[in-house]
């Protein structure tokens, strides 16, 4: 029987992942238990399991063999579909990596994958074992790793040099993310790079500038944590929601924003199941961790601008590629504004440009630039506000 922790969120589930650990880790480590948390947070039931012989798993690990590693991955996702369904997302740190890729292709409801310092060829781990030997008539090897020592049997050996992701990973068809430290000095960055060569898009690279093998320090593991998070929220079963022209905000949609630590400046904000970081860039001695407001503020523009144009679109029955919307704050002297009505002072100004499918004709260009300005942020923002402050 295998063991493990199940996290499940406090709102709506929206999807369910698995997180395998590092070799010879269990689901305590830091990296488990703060991207499975953080997960949580967005809606994600997590799993984070141990491998046979490890943890509150049965069996002997020194009987253990890197299919079997596989096949306990395979069973974790078996216990997810059966409760929740899916796991639409799976993650693997060090081996717990390589195994995620092997298994992969056998997981069909996963839409995504995600390998923490990860080899790109589970071989690679026989380095812990160079130059340790069997006792003579014993089919196991004693070896020291992470300062504790292990049993290893002879079949893991052979069984590991029979496995590479390589093929399973171009032909998975599942979208992809590397995290890899540079300075990792357990498994080198070359691996994330041959992981990410062989991989078909969709593929993302995350470089863990600083962070060790482990994610030891609590600021690399919970910058992956926000990292897989993010990435991995586009991968979510798609939900129901109000058109943006019609939304209105609710008394359960509020938004929060938290201060994390009064001595700097970066601030959580959350509504529902999703929750972002705001921050002030260093040279204001912020620690630059997310976005500051205006950038946050810019970001809802450009969003709500692009769904407009979307959904006018969709109503039109128009086909084209992806838009991208480019934004900038600045203020000015009112005097500088010839559409302005303001003349004395200085005012707010963004400027907004628009990205649009060059394949377009000019008259349908023409008509979807004329509707970026009924979107509904826009509207807001040009619009009279009136800020009501409460007290709690």
């Amino acid at each position: 029987m295998l063991g493990g922790v199940l996290v499940e969120p406090e709102g709506v589930q929206r999807g369910s992942a698995l997180f395998a650990h590092c070799f010879t880790c269990d689901s305590t480590s830091h990296a488990a238990t703060r991207v499975s948390r953080a997960l949580a947070d967005r809606g994600w039931a997590v799993l984070r399991f141990d491998f046979t012989g490890l943890g509150e798993s049965e069996g002997d690990f020194a009987d253990t063999t890197f299919t079997t590693n596989i096949e306990d991955v395979r069973a974790a996702a078996r216990f997810l579909a059966d409760r929740f369904g899916g796991p639409q997302l799976l993650i693997g740190h060090s081996l717990g990596g390589a195994a995620v890729l092997m298994a992969a292709e056998s997981v069909p409801a996963a839409a995504a994958v995600a390998t923490i310092g990860a080899p790109a060829d589970p071989e690679h781990v026989l380095r812990l074992v160079e130059g340790a030997t069997p006792a003579e008539g014993d089919d196991r090897i004693r070896v020291d790793i992470g300062g504790r020592p292990f049993e290893i049997g002879t079949g893991f050996i052979d069984d590991i040099r029979s496995h590479s992701p390589a093929e399973c990973i171009a032909r998975s068809g599942k979208a992809l993310l590397v995290l890899h430290s540079p300075g990792d000095t357990v498994v080198g960055i070359e691996n994330a790079r041959a992981i990410f060569d062989r991989a078909r898009h969709p593929k993302s690279f995350v470089t863990l500038d600083g962070a060790d093998h482990l994610l030891s320090r609590r600021e690399d593991s919970a910058y992956v944590a926000e990292v897989v998070t993010a990435w991995a929220s586009r991968y979510l079963p798609a939900t129901p929601s109000e058109p943006a022209s019609d939304h209105r905000a609710k008394e359960w949609e509020r938004v929060t924003v938290q201060e994390e630590d009064p001595r700097a400046f970066a601030h959580t904000a959350r509504v529902r199941a999703h929750r972002w970081r705001l921050d002030e860039p260093t040279d204001v001695g912020g620690g630059d961790t997310g976005p500051n407001p205006y950038e946050a503020l810019l970001s809802a523009l450009g969003a709500c601008t692009s769904m407009t144009l979307r959904m006018y679109a969709r109503k039109k029955g128009w086909e084209f590629g992806a838009t991208r919307v480019e934004l900038a704050h600045d203020r000015i002297h009112a005097a500088d504004c010839e559409d302005c009505e303001t003349r004395v002072g200085r005012i707010d100004r963004i400027r907004r440009t628009i990205h649009l499918d060059p394949a377009l004709d000019e008259q349908t260009r023409e008509r979807l630039l004329e509707i970026a300005d009924r979107c509904p942020v826009h509207r807001t923002l040009t619009g009279e506000i009136v800020i009501r402050t409460e007290p709690a």
